[in-house]
């Protein structure tokens, strides 16, 4: 009876029934999956716009902080047809970041980023390339001294020019922020070429100055349009603005990567891109297929480094001297325990766990100052379940650190500057798992360490040689904390006067 029933079917068509059963069943097994996802809660999509017209473009992280309050540590909006994911709040952003560092790892490589790097460098690569110049960065770096009291002699060294610029204007108003910007670009410079650059060198003021144009412009409304509508770039002025000063970095670049290859000496490396180079080198030398060690991936990998480096490191600092002029009691307290624990000796890190208070005004202004508020764009490596929610494989995610360093569940007062928030009841030092400027995960911030250390040293050492007053007929409560807003944040331009303190 079986063997009349099948005679009629060949084997070929045999095998086609039943291939389509099997994508029958396929089907039917995806509508009824579908059926049990939620739906990703966040306000309704126009055609065409998403939500474009809802958005505040000139503050998005303070916007979709507001929306989070509404729609929850999940949800979603729509950048015209691009679906956007943010994560809010602390548990959330741990939760996807570092729980499922794997599913959350990857970076959204807007077309503003791709322009910055062609698809070269570490900041906005994905795979192979970024696992391989993170991996090298990391090693070199330390060789050089990363975390090591070899690079915390140079950082003193370093805080010593800037306290003799500082003491120049003998105690009258000035604006400091670009020489603190020169002064942690130093140490980077340190790192990767193996010299300084003087203050007055025009070249460290032109590369300073182009930085932070392009890093400015980049956070505009009119380069986040065009990270949506690529085709708009030639008709924005901001975009236009930005290729030239690529263009002029780039060439700037090449000019200090052929004097060190002029001089390279591989037995005597000076810095990060002499170890590069020597790599490259022994490569060719070997006849093996090179990928990765070619100029443009150096160019790139030392711009993301100064970038990152120099722009976040130096902002910080300069909201910290602003907090502590408005504040003057905290830094009253704040020169207090540096003068009972160390005196008039140069700081060390070592004495780092002996201020507590220094420790936590300083974690406090990280806090605070909010400096990338919404850290570097991610993206999902694969098709993800994140609290109940489906989320797609290549979509961008946010995770909103305005979210978690300002978490009303985790901070006693979020939008205030708060040192206590660092301390226990008997004054000591205490580590937060919702401070996060660096982010979190696989995409963290490979300087942490150096950034903490250079923190530290020049806090400390500017604080033990002045005290920051106001300009003259400038109060304290005159001082304004709005900040500029660009891909960063940082203090609007004013004066602050740096007095003797002995």
């Amino acid at each position: 009876m079986i063997e009349n029933l099948l005679e009629p079917f060949t084997l070929g068509s045999l095998t086609v029934a039943l291939l389509s059963l099997l994508l029958l069943r396929q089907l039917c097994f995806g509508f009824i999956s579908r059926g049990k996802r939620k739906d990703l809660p966040g306000p309704r999509a126009l055609p065409l716009l998403g939500n474009l017209h809802q958005l505040d473009l000139k503050r998005l992280d303070s916007h979709l902080t507001q929306l989070s309050q509404k729609y929850g540590p999940v949800f979603r909006v729509f950048m015209a047809h691009k679906k956007v994911v943010v994560l809010a709040g602390y548990k959330t952003v741990k939760q996807a970041l570092v729980n499922q560092a794997e599913d959350f790892g990857e970076r959204e490589v807007f077309p503003i980023f791709h322009d910055f790097n062609k698809g070269n460098g570490i900041l906005f690569t994905n795979g192979n390339q970024w696992r391989e110049m993170r991996r090298f960065t990391l090693g070199t770096l330390k060789d050089f001294g990363m975390g090591k009291r070899i690079m915390e002699e140079k950082i003193v060294e370093e805080c010593q020019y800037l306290i003799e610029e500082f003491e120049q204007h003998k105690g009258e108003a000035f604006d400091g922020a670009q020489v603190i910007s020169y002064a942690a670009s130093n140490i980077i410079s340190t790192l990767m070429y193996g010299k300084r650059f003087d203050y007055k060198d025009p070249n460290l003021q032109a590369m300073i100055s182009r930085d932070q144009e392009i890093i400015y412009h980049t956070g505009s409304p009119s380069i986040q349009m065009y990270n949506i509508f690529p085709w708009l770039g030639p008709f924005l002025k901001t975009w236009w603005v930005i290729m030239r000063e690529l263009q002029t970095r780039a060439k700037h670049g090449k000019r200090i990567l052929t004097e060190l290859k002029e001089s390279l000496n591989p037995g005597k490396c000076r810095g990060l891109v002499d170890v590069f180079l020597t790599h490259k080198k022994d490569l060719e030398d070997a006849d093996v297929n090179n990928l990765y060690y070619h100029d443009d991936n150096l160019l790139h990998t030392t711009w993301n480094l100064f970038a990152a480096g120099t722009d976040t490191t130096a902002d910080t600092l300069k909201w910290g001297l602003l907090f502590l002029a408005k504040y003057p009691h905290i830094q009253d307290r704040v020169q207090e325990e540096l003068s009972r624990v160390v005196g008039n000796r140069q700081v060390r890190v070592e004495d780092r766990k002996n201020l507590p208070y220094v420790e936590a005004v300083i974690h406090e202004t990280q806090r605070l100052a909010n400096v990338v508020p919404m850290s570097l764009p991610h993206r999902t490596s694969r098709d993800t379940a994140f609290q109940g929610y489906f989320i797609g494989k290549g979509t961008m995610v946010i995770p909103l650190l305005t979210s978690v360093l300002y978490d009303e569940s985790e901070w006693a007062t979020p939008h205030t500057f708060n040192p206590a928030h660092f301390l226990d009841d008997q004054g000591r030092f205490v580590r937060r798992d919702a401070f996060m400027p660096f982010s979190a995960g696989r995409r963290m911030c490979l300087g942490e360490g150096l950034a903490r250390m250079v923190l530290f040293l020049f806090f400390t050492s500017l604080l033990q040689r002045f005290h920051f007053k106001p300009a003259p007929g400038v109060s304290e409560d005159d001082l304004d904390l709005t900040p500029v807003v660009g891909f960063t944040l940082h203090p609007l331009p004013h004066k602050l006067r740096a007095t003797d303190r002995f």
